[in-house]
């Protein structure tokens, strides 16, 4: 009998055009609706993977600061917030944390006036 993560990865795997549906629909009160949603990760830490995965691939910052406000509202610190992007810089580069880091900046209320940011 397999377990349901490896279910849910096997289906994600294929395709299943049903849980894709499931997974990349949001929900009123958080977002997606994947079957094991809440299981794992509580609202918080939820919250905070979405800030990082929103970072690592270059997301507007409008669409930061609603991920960030998200993350406030669960209870994450202004700190953590700014951990998740060095805890990613690893894996994202350079180049994206230099990126990032004035959207995150901006999302989270601070003003960095920065002479070289073009503010993409």
């Amino acid at each position: 009998m397999r377990s349901e993560p490896e279910q849910l990865l096997r289906r994600l795997s294929i395709g299943d055009q049903t849980l894709l549906r499931s997974v990349l629909t949001p929900t009123p009160e958080f977002g997606p609706s994947a079957p094991l949603a809440g299981q794992g990760l509580d609202r918080r830490l939820r919250a905070l993977v979405r800030v990082a995965a929103l970072l690592v691939i270059g997301a507007p910052t409008a669409t930061l600061h609603w991920a960030v406000e998200l993350a406030l509202s669960t209870g994450a610190s202004t700190e953590a917030v700014v951990d998740v992007l060095v805890a990613t810089a690893g894996q994202s580069g350079a180049a994206q944390v230099v990126s990032s880091a004035p959207r995150l900046a901006l999302a989270l209320g601070f003003d960095l006036e920065l002479d070289t940011w073009d503010g993409a």
